[in-house]
């Protein structure tokens, strides 16, 4: 047992390290600095067992698997809004546009029905479809992982439909919206070292 307040020294004299010892992060720190990663901005889906629809704004979503096709999102655990999508087991992401800042203020409000006003659809799967959005993915729950204080949400991708439109995304960057430069929307030329990138769409453009 150590004496002096230290760990005891190995066989090279070196004193090792509490693995078990977690480090104090500041959450206000984590988020600035996480802040850095510019994110895109979903609406998730689904209806309720009265038939309503409800949903909520995402900003953790991302692609998984291209076989078979599967995406993630992490809700917090104590979201209403995941309960309904766990009890339905199904759910829909909508990307939203650079026009949808409204859209997703009243999705990640308190609003008691935060469909008034917005114009959507339900779909053939029977799934609430935010119409102006930039695109559509449709899916069953595959599984739930614990993240914390979050859960890791894996949906396999069941339909998808992208607008025709050639809009630009609503995106997230250091706490507040922002977008693409109008000159950058041209997509770079296909590489063949992004080819593992799940979010390359064709062989000759990547997003």
């Amino acid at each position: 047992m150590s004496t002096n307040g230290r760990e005891p020294a190995g066989p090279d004299g070196e004193h090792a390290v509490d693995s078990t010892a977690a480090p104090v992060i500041d959450p206000r720190r984590f988020r600035n600095v996480l802040g850095q990663f510019c994110t895109g901005i979903t609406v998730i889906t689904t209806f309720d067992g009265d038939a309503a629809p409800i949903g909520f704004a995402c900003q953790s979503f991302a692609a998984l698997s291209l076989e078979p096709p599967l995406i993630l999102f992490c809700p917090t655990k104590t979201s209403r809004s995941w309960a309904a999508i766990e009890r339905a087991g199904r759910f829909c992401v909508n990307v939203l546009a650079e026009e949808q800042r409204a859209t997703c203020a009243t999705f990640g409000s308190r609003e008691p029905d935060k469909f008034a006003g917005i114009p959507w659809r339900t779909s053939e799967l029977e799934l609430p479809l935010l119409d102006d959005a930039l695109a559509t993915i449709q899916c069953t729950v595959d599984s739930v992982v614990d993240g914390g204080d979050h859960y890791i949400v894996i949906g396999r991708v069941q339909a998808l439909s992208e607008s025709t439109d050639s809009g630009r995304p609503l995106l997230f960057y250091r706490g507040q919206y922002t977008a693409i430069e109008p000159e950058k929307t041209t997509p770079a030329p296909w590489r063949a070292d992004l080819d593992h990138f799940l979010t390359t769409t064709t062989l000759d453009t990547w997003l």
